[in-house]
């Protein structure tokens, strides 16, 4: 997946597109590899970085939702738990069985949520994930050694998937790839083009890059921008009213000792009446999230002190070390697109449904859904497209959907036997892990971690930028590699050694070098505590 190629398949291009997708998040990416694998012609372009916004501060849970099984929303939740077992099937380096201790204080609640997870159990009947069980106070403390003895007097252990968001993503992206999508990070879609009764019929687009802009003929234009995607609509319909009330999330990443173990913890009700989760992953312990209304969306939106304070203290009262701020290794928001209800609904109510509007002037619009089934979205959205053409002189046509078991790049049969998201393994590469391994033994020096703290090693760099179209400090250290989510400081150390390796693979100066520096030091800031 190199980016040179990609904007030669584009500038050589003079048919028009089958399809153009708007947005390189989770939802954009599924589509252009269905639609690919379908044998449509499509073409994706990203403003800014693949998973630079939503698609890479998830909660890193690919599940059928317990909090919506609470309210009761069945059929989402059955969709969800049998999407888990397919992205489990086709990606088995980046998704695994994760085991969750529910603590309760009484038998009554230890019932209560026994019942209520043997439905979670009958609702995923087929899978190959554990089931859930009812567990004493002894067991619950040998298995999370570090909660407070009197919050688990007993508890309820279920099973869900946990997942790496972005490395998934890069290999869907490379999967889409290999099916013959054509994929552009740092390409924004500025204005739509219409022709002469008002029909869309494509895109404008700057390559961020060098500044050129492009006219790119499309026969019919998928609106995937997640957070953004009102913005998309306004330049189809300027006055359109917005879909979305945002939301935000908030994570922060503690070390190890505050929560070892291969097991994670729910606190099901907290006092904003969400669930919180407390995560073993890449050996740090992640504790998400909040829910807080936004008025504006941005590509670094930005935690809020309550919403610290608010992880600090839940985390507090069920943890034998209070985690202080000091403590915070790194700290990650992320926006929810959430399609809206009525003026009264609280964000943590609203609909994760996805929801797929065609625009009278032809553009589709898809936003809402979560990661767990945005192979499921990503089908219906491609099959409304081809529906949408039906009635035209020159209709879409492809095969039926492929992804239900297409294995996504990476695929290796042997690593799903294994944890490998929440330690500090590499099994996350899958089969291109050998590849890697073969460049630390063509360089010694490539090899050696760049930070006593971080498993990245410069070789991981370098594969990055040659296979991943990686094209700056922040593509590698935030996303191809999760160093900035882990540890802001530590990966603000390594910050120039990245810059130095890349520079040689991508023919940049001293001066590129430089600023790439100073604009990761400057992004970093929204991840650390002041």
């Amino acid at each position: 997946m190199l980016r040179q190629q990609s904007l030669t398949r584009l500038k050589e291009r003079s048919e028009p597109w089958d399809i153009v997708i708007i947005g390189g998040g989770a939802t954009g990416v599924g589509i252009a590899m269905d639609a690919a694998s379908r044998g449509l012609d499509c073409l994706l372009l990203e403003q800014a970085d693949f998973g630079k916004g939503t698609s890479s501060r998830s909660t890193k849970l690919v599940h059928g939702g317990v909090r919506y099984l609470q309210q009761g929303n069945i059929t989402l939740v059955r969709d969800a738990l049998k999407e888990r077992t397919l992205l489990r099937n086709n990606a088995p380096h980046l998704v695994h069985d994760m085991p969750f201790l529910i603590p309760c204080q009484s038998r009554w609640e230890r019932m209560y949520y026994a019942i209520g997870l043997k439905v979670y159990d009958f609702l995923a009947t087929g899978n190959r994930f554990g089931r859930s069980h009812a567990i004493n106070q002894k067991e619950s403390l040998q298995r999370v050694p570090t909660i407070k003895k009197e919050k688990a007097n007993g508890g309820v252990i279920y099973h869900d998937g946990q997942f790496d968001d972005t490395r998934l993503l890069i290999s869907m992206a490379r999967t889409a790839d290999e099916q013959g999508a054509c994929l552009l990070n740092y390409f924004a879609v500025t204005d739509l083009s219409k022709d002469s009764s008002g029909e869309i019929n494509g895109v404008v687009a700057e390559d961020r890059e060098t500044g050129e802009t492009h006219s790119i003929a499309a026969r019919r234009v998928i609106n995937a921008a997640g957070p953004f995607c009102d913005a998309v609509r306004m330049m189809d319909e300027p006055g359109a009213e917005k879909m979305l009330a945002a939301s935000q999330g908030v994570h922060i990443v503690l070390p190890r000792r505050f929560f070892p173990g291969d097991i994670a913890m729910i606190v099901p009700k907290t006092s904003d009446g969400r669930v919180l989760f407390i995560i073993p992953w890449h050996n740090h312990a992640v504790v998400g999230t909040t829910d807080t209304a936004i008025e504006t969306v941005s590509l670094e939106p930005k935690p809020q002190a309550d919403e610290i304070e608010f992880l600090l203290e839940t985390a507090k009262e069920y943890l034998v070390e209070a985690p202080t701020h000091s403590d915070v290794l790194s700290v990650f928001t992320g926006i929810r697109p959430l399609v809206k209800g009525d003026k009264s609904s609280r964000t943590a109510s609203l609909s994760r449904d996805q929801t797929i509007r065609l625009s009278d002037s032809g553009l589709i619009t898809i936003t809402g859904g979560k990661w767990t089934t945005v192979r499921k979205m990503a089908e219906d959205c491609v099959d409304r497209t081809l529906a949408s053409t039906k009635k035209s002189g020159n209709p879409l046509t492809a095969n039926p959907c492929q992804t239900e078991t297409l294995h996504l790049h990476g695929y290796d049969p042997n690593s799903g036997s294994t944890n490998t998201v929440a330690g500090s393994g590499r099994g996350h590469y899958g089969s291109d892990l050998r590849e890697i391994e073969n460049l630390e033994r063509e360089k010694v020096e490539w090899a050696t971690p760049l930070h006593p703290e971080l498993s990245i090693t410069g070789a991981e760099v370098i594969w990055a930028t040659r296979h991943e179209m990686a094209r700056t400090v922040e593509d590698v250290l935030a996303r191809r590699t999760r160093c900035l989510f882990l540890n802001s400081a530590a990966a603000i150390a390594i910050s120039e050694d990245v810059a130095k390796l890349m520079a040689s693979e991508l023919n940049c100066d001293e001066t590129w070098i430089n600023e790439q520096v100073a604009a990761f030091a400057k992004l970093s800031e929204a991840y650390r505590i002041a």
